[in-house]
């Protein structure tokens, strides 16, 4: 059973299929139907609901795709829809009425999606400033009104928080209820077909002994495309969305363990005060409805040769540490990589945490997303470079990249002609020409084999003009 808050009202369900979508959920089990349809993938934000959830015993809320929300990841959670955004006296909301007041809305099929994201903006960001109200709508796509009136709209509504509304003045009874059903196994199942939630890694660790072949949620924005888009059944599942144990950051002297389970939102900050490129590839990973349900470990697990975060951890030495019954084992991310969609976690073993190595010695971190748009896209090629310099002279190199192979991948033949050697346009130059030798990148319809060898050889020049000429810019962000 799972049991979760639908606005105000606690909801029990035990009946349903183990990859019912949220959204599906809402419109055709309970007929909520203010939460849209759009794209299925993730894409257009229309379907956007907020779920509440207690993060050290505080509500903290976060704007997420309904679509790619599998109803498991409910439990212990409050799911805020726009039917529940009015006052109980049928008054609009002040997100609503801001909307409203700046003509906002025109043929309004994404408008309930907008709100939802304003709404856990404002909830989160009191007088949010404008990047911040154009970064949380980076996800919703308006075809009608134009983003002038929605991001004035914002801004007005964020002037305003925090709000007097029923949910801060129903804080205390919300945060009382979920505390009481956050730390409770759940399950759903339909016609013998499974979804288990656990709640620590040691019941993790046992159902997979029970379910070797389990498919493993997080966030499942990956996980979900199976069904809204090849519309597969899926099961039997294990929802980690409840593993606490899995979604803690702790520093040491010289590293930063992330939890497997962390939303990929919840690293910026540190990710981003280490290693600031990998901070500016986390503002360009999707959007901020999927940055808030996929996580890092996810990002590795799925093994796709395009994620754009293997590249940078294999670039900075990462390792990851997978577990199984009562043992684990650390593995260089590296080496985490067997195949295409491949890797090298075992049956019933999961990766339970990242570790990065913070910065030390004379070396420099650079990351490079080459993709069709800015943001909210799929890298065509992505590239980390981590390279040390002193007196001139390469001292050390790891360089890796995305899009060159069936696998993320280092470019040892690169390095080699790197390292020992001068700092130099020859130098540069030799090392681009044994790119040959690392990749042998196919044609899609994404880039042709050519585009991808020449666009990662411009990485490596860029690296070179950015570490020579450290005052001028010549990023397309600087420039925003």
């Amino acid at each position: 059973m799972i049991k979760f808050l639908l606005n105000h009202e606690l909801r029990e369900e035990e009946q349903l299929p183990p990859e019912m979508t949220v959204l599906n959920y809402l419109r055709t089990q309970i007929h909520k139907i203010g939460t849209k349809e759009g794209c299925g993938s993730g894409n257009c934000g229309t379907c956007t609901v907020v779920l509440g959830e207690l993060v050290n015993g505080k509500l903290f809320y976060r704007a997420v795709n309904a679509c790619l929300v599998f109803v498991s990841a409910l439990h212990g959670k409050q799911l805020i829809t726009v039917e529940g955004l009015k006052e109980q006296d049928g008054s609009l909301h002040p997100i609503q009425q801001a909307l409203l007041d700046h003509h906002s809305s025109q043929c309004g099929f994404c408008t309930p999606g907008v709100a939802m994201s304003m709404f856990a903006l404002c909830k989160n960001t009191p007088r949010p400033k404008r990047q911040d109200v154009i970064s949380a709508l980076a996800g919703n796509l308006c075809r009608c009104t134009g983003y002038r009136p929605i991001l004035d709209a914002a801004l007005s509504a964020g002037e305003r928080a925090p709000f007097d509304d029923h949910f801060d003045r129903k804080m205390q009874s919300t945060v009382g209820i979920l505390s009481s059903i956050q730390n409770e196994p759940g399950s759903i199942e339909q016609d013998n077909r499974f979804c288990y939630i656990p709640t620590s890694t040691d019941e993790l660790a046992k159902l997979l002994l029970m379910e070797p072949l389990a498919k493993i949620v997080a966030g499942g924005t990956d996980l979900a495309l199976e069904v809204t888009q090849r519309h597969r059944e899926i099961a039997p599942l294990i929802d980690i969305s409840q593993v606490a144990d899995m979604k803690n950051i702790i520093e040491t002297d010289d590293q930063i363990i992330i939890g497997a389970n962390v939303p990929l939102s919840d690293c910026y900050d540190i990710l981003k005060k280490y290693y600031p490129d990998f901070g500016a590839m986390l503002d360009r990973f999707a959007s901020q409805q999927i940055r808030n349900l996929g996580t890092l470990g996810g990002n590795i697990a799925n093994a796709s040769p395009i994620g754009d975060t293997p590249p940078l951890l294999i670039a900075l030495g990462a390792d990851i540490t997978l577990h199984r019954d009562i043992e684990s084992r650390t593995l260089p991310i590296e080496r985490a990589f067997m195949g295409y969609k491949k890797t090298a976690v075992l049956p019933s073993e999961f990766i339970e945490k990242i570790s990065i190595p913070k910065p030390n010695g004379p070396s420099e971190f650079r990351a490079y997303k080459v993709s069709k748009r800015l943001g909210d896209d799929i890298s065509t090629v992505c590239g980390g470079f981590n390279i040390g310099i002193e007196n001139g002279i390469v001292t050390s190199a790891c360089i890796a990249f995305g899009g060159m192979a069936e696998i993320p991948k280092r470019a040892r033949h690169c390095e080699k002609k790197l390292v020992g050697n001068s700092w130099s346009h020859e130098t540069i130059n030799e090392a681009i020409h044994a790119l040959d030798s690392d990749f042998s990148p196919i044609s899609d319809l994404r880039a042709s084999a050519a585009y991808r060898r020449e666009v990662a050889a411009n990485m490596l020049w860029r690296f070179f003009i950015e570490q020579q000429h450290r005052q001028t810019e010549i990023r397309v962000t600087n420039y925003g």
